[in-house]
């Protein structure tokens, strides 16, 4: 479908400027030895942590620093101008170890269909704030519905896609180069989407009454996510993650690991990180993890080169199973995990991408002297164990309309690694 854009010249102008100072941001000094830390960081060449802070999940508060200052009037520019605005922000004000690459990313427009039943979200009364929702589990019993399930059929609008590139290339490609860049999920977990379809409680309860009826449920999504990532590799839809792209559940992708040789054409599963987490089921044990999860995940991430594993479960509980991963790389110690524990089993082999709990800069009170006793310990047990380091403030949602606690806490975080 052919999609016509307004391109308002204010906006242009508007967008120009800050594209030149993206440009700017790209090219200096500090950006590029941003740039060659990651390169080693990512390679398990053990050196200073990396410090990196997210500020987007404000938005979800209404407390985003950058919202107040959009000033394009047409919806796709008013995307870029957050965009733009929200790296330069990351670069003059937060100071962390984010980088800027010189180009404006575009994505194929791919529709991954559904499993053939409803999925339907009731949110609550929070409106413009984070909220609960439920949903009505479409499959009720494992036995009687699992007919109801169909494989998901993929398409793509490449008019539409290259019509947004081509119009991007008149606005900005003589400052900032536009390029395929993105990605179609976000995990290759496949816990979620289970528990989308059956519900929570259910997906547990199965693993004691209905085991068989659980892993035929569990190689429907496994092979149904394979078909998918195939398919977007035969249609040359997939492109490199191996630059400043958001990779994992918090973390920078440089690598000159990827892509890998032989690629002389379209990108390969072989050529990228892929993330697998299973949070949803941190009150499943080990055994059952084991059993249930870990396999069918381990069908996907062994189609690429770099694994990053976890997100906000506590991973000392199932490492003895997760560390089973060929191509593992980075790991995420969570708020709730053991992290000396985890620290002293991986040592240098890996990436500890540790996120400190997000209260500490959501309290009523800022208490410098708590982040710093946190910071402290797991920069010490890191030293201790010769650990390759991230520290990363993620999950943020409120800062109680203070943007600087972020800012602070990175000059924090940045002081305590000197010490």
């Amino acid at each position: 479908m052919t999609v016509k854009y307004n391109v308002l010249p204010a906006d242009v102008a508007i967008l120009r400027t800050l594209a030149n100072r993206c440009s700017e941001i790209a090219g200096s000094p500090e950006n590029l030895q941003r740039k060659a830390r990651w390169l080693k960081h990512n390679a398990l060449q053990t050196g200073e942590p990396m410090v990196i802070c997210e500020v987007g999940g404000l938005q979800s508060n209404g407390e985003f620093p950058i919202t107040a200052l959009l000033e394009c009037q047409e919806e796709w520019a008013r995307n870029l101008e957050l965009q733009f605005r929200s790296r330069i922000y990351q670069f003059d004000v937060m100071k962390d170890d984010w980088v800027a690459e010189p180009y404006v990313n575009c994505n194929w427009r791919v529709n991954a269909g559904d499993y053939g039943v409803r999925i339907e979200k009731h949110s609550g009364t929070a409106k413009g704030t984070m909220g609960s929702f439920v949903w009505e589990p479409p499959l009720k019993n494992l036995q009687d519905d699992f007919h109801k399930l169909k494989a998901r059929q993929f398409s793509v609008d490449r008019e539409a896609s290259l019509e947004y590139k081509a119009m991007l290339d008149g606005v900005l490609g003589d400052v900032l180069p536009t390029r395929m860049r993105g990605s179609f999920w976000w995990t290759a977990g496949l816990t979620w989407a289970a528990i989308e379809l059956v519900g929570l409680e259910q997906l547990m309860f199965y693993m004691v009454d209905d085991p068989e009826g659980l892993h035929r449920m569990m190689a429907f999504l496994r092979d149904d996510h394979l078909a998918f990532s195939e398919w977007l590799e035969n249609e040359g839809l997939l492109s490199l993650n191996n630059a400043d792209d958001y990779v994992g559940s918090g973390s920078v992708g440089y690598s000159d690991e990827l892509p890998k040789p032989g690629m002389n054409g379209p990108v390969r599963r072989q050529d990228l990180w892929i993330l697998s987490e299973s949070q949803e089921t941190v009150g499943v044990g080990p055994e059952m993890f084991a059993e249930f999860i870990f396999p069918y995940q381990h069908e996907i991430t062994r189609k690429y080169s770099l694994t990053y594993y976890g997100c906000c479960e506590p991973l000392h509980t199932r490492w003895h199973i997760v560390r089973q991963m060929e191509n593992l790389r980075k790991i995420s110690v969570s708020p709730w995990c053991d992290q000396e524990a985890i620290a002293q089993s991986a040592g240098n082999r890996y990436v500890l991408c540790r996120k400190p709990n997000p209260a500490q800069v959501s309290t009523d009170v800022f208490d410098e002297k708590a982040i710093r006793a946190d910071l402290r310990q797991t920069i010490d047990i890191a030293r201790r164990y010769g650990c390759n380091l991230e520290l990363v403030m993620k999950d943020v949602h409120t800062v109680r309309r203070q943007p600087q606690r972020l800012a602070r806490w990175v000059e924090i975080a940045r002081e305590e690694i000197a010490k």
